[in-house]
């Protein structure tokens, strides 16, 4: 007696199809999976058991083998409980193997014969859609997956309900998806007092999608900054928030069946590990520059952060990926994140400051700046000076709302849109080489400024590039199809070097 059905596997956010196979031999009592299972899927014998019970059956007193096909792939996950139970069931004639064969099969199953939550059911249904396949997932998660617009998905909440469906006595319905949860309310930019300069690199960022690092002392406001970044940036776009949910949904972050509509702001402590931050551990799953996709990842105290840490961010910020590399496994994850940075001048946060500088400076700014590379600063596009706040100036009003800056970004960004119309890319951040040449389009003078700054400030061909995209960016704020003299000039006021770094 031979029963399959269809489960998958996960390499990244990439879903493997995952053949099950069982078959019931004569022969002592024995229940065996092969096929790289494992820990937790080799548990899975005990959940079965437990679970068929509860619905009035039992194992057969026969030699049960599960196979996981390939069998040269690990299978990782309580995923395969569910597709491994409904080929022992077809195998064991209760209900007819060809029902079973178009499936995906994905849920975990709890003792009294429930079917539970599991990660990967968004990524999981968009493939099945693909194959012209159903899916079968947990009745928590059918909201998730009906957002791939696969019509064949059975979202059961029991193994009941599921063998009942099968066999014609219950019928149940296919799952529709709940709307995109409403916006929550963001922090406002008119809640910032002073700080106009960097206000204004948030603006500019927000429309280019460039980096930032933020330098000043304690209380400046630089996370207040940082934090309403979000709340002047454009809505999420249906392709966007597709993405940005699968990669939670491999996580294991999506909650209620509910995809992620608002862009991700991820800020980890600054005593996180590197696999933390990049992804990794036991079963390389995505670190926080890929749970940023999308949106923001926030490094506060940037120079606290391990130097191994940062140096593995270098790479992710060029090619917006990050590539997990293990004994056993290799998985490549998105990571095309806007990084946002902030710090303290020195270690005691007041160099520069008159009266408050300890006894050490300026060696102690010297030695605590060193802790960034060079590398990781070249591709930090906006470096800004973030001073203490006047006391005549938190007396003031605030500046403007995040709606009116809000307003001027999509504008900026609606003038821009057809000259990416046919590239894969929207954000002048991610231009580069023949396409930033085509895209920039700077008048005589502007050329001639930028090569004399890059010769005086000795910038790398990284650096060079960098000026011009920001520099397009503020052209687009302006809605000038030309970058301009002054457009390089204020793209330059941004790239200032730290101490005893060059740009």
């Amino acid at each position: 007696m031979l029963g399959s059905t269809h489960t998958v596997a996960f390499e990244g956010v990439d879903v493997l199809k995952v053949g099950t196979e069982v078959r019931i031999m004569d022969g002592l009592p024995a229940f065996s999976i092969v096929g790289l299972a494992d820990k937790a899927v080799a548990e899975s014998k005990e959940r079965i058991r437990s679970a068929l019970t509860a619905v009035g059956l039992s194992l057969p007193a026969a030699r049960i083998t599960v196979n996981l096909a390939p069998a040269d792939v690990v299978k990782e996950g309580t995923h395969y409980d569910l597709p491994i139970t409904v080929a022992l069931l077809a195998a064991m004639g209760v209900f007819p193997p060809q029902v079973i064969q178009d499936w995906f099969m994905m849920g975990e199953l709890g003792l009294d014969g429930s079917i539970r939550s599991v990660s990967g059911v968004l990524p999981a249904a968009i493939e099945a859609n693909r194959q012209k396949m159903g899916l079968v997932c947990p009745a928590e998660q059918g909201s998730e997956a009906a957002w791939s617009g696969n019509e064949h998905i059975i979202a059961p909440s029991s193994l009941l309900a599921l063998i009942n469906h099968f066999k014609g006595i219950q019928l149940l319905q296919t799952p529709q998806a709940l709307p995109l949860p409403e916006q929550s309310a963001l922090l406002d930019f008119k809640d910032i007092k002073g700080q106009e300069t960097a206000k204004r690199a948030m603006e500019i960022a927000a429309v280019g999608g460039h980096n930032v690092l933020m330098i000043g002392p304690p209380g400046s406001g630089k996370s207040m900054l940082a934090s309403r970044l979000p709340s002047i940036m454009p809505p999420m776009t249906m392709e966007e928030i597709l993405n940005v949910s699968n990669i939670h949904s491999v996580a294991g972050l999506l909650k209620d069946g509910r995809l992620i509509s608002t862009r991700p702001f991820r800020d980890p402590h600054h005593s996180a590990t590197t696999p933390a931050l990049v992804g990794g551990g036991l079963r390389a799953r995505p670190g926080e520059i890929s749970l940023a996709h999308g949106g923001i990842l926030f490094l506060d105290e940037l120079p606290e952060f391990s130097r191994s840490t940062l140096e593995a961010l270098r790479q992710p910020l060029e090619t917006g990926r990050v590539s997990v590399a293990r004994a056993n496994v290799h998985i490549s994850y998105p990571a095309r994140f806007q990084l946002v940075a902030a710090m303290n001048p020195c270690r005691c946060g007041y160099l520069g400051t008159s009266g408050h500088e300890c006894h050490r400076a300026p060696r102690c700014g010297e030695e605590y700046q060193s802790k960034i590379s060079g590398p990781l600063l070249d591709r930090i596009d906006l470096h800004v000076d973030v001073p203490a706040v006047a006391p005549w100036e938190l007396g003031r009003g605030g500046g403007e709302s995040s709606a009116v800056i809000r307003a001027r970004v999509q504008k900026a960004i609606d003038f821009a849109a057809p000259r990416f119309k046919d590239l894969p890319f929207s954000k002048n951040a991610q231009a580069d080489g023949t396409v930033l040449e085509k895209i920039v389009n700077l008048d005589t003078e502007a050329s001639t400024l930028l090569v004399q700054a890059a010769e005086k400030l000795m910038l790398s061909a990284r650096g060079y590039h960098r000026i011009m995209r920001v520099a397009r960016t503020i052209a687009d704020l302006e809605l000038s199809e030309t970058v301009k003299k002054t457009h390089i000039a204020e793209a330059l006021s941004f790239r200032k070097p730290l101490k005893n770094k060059r740009a």
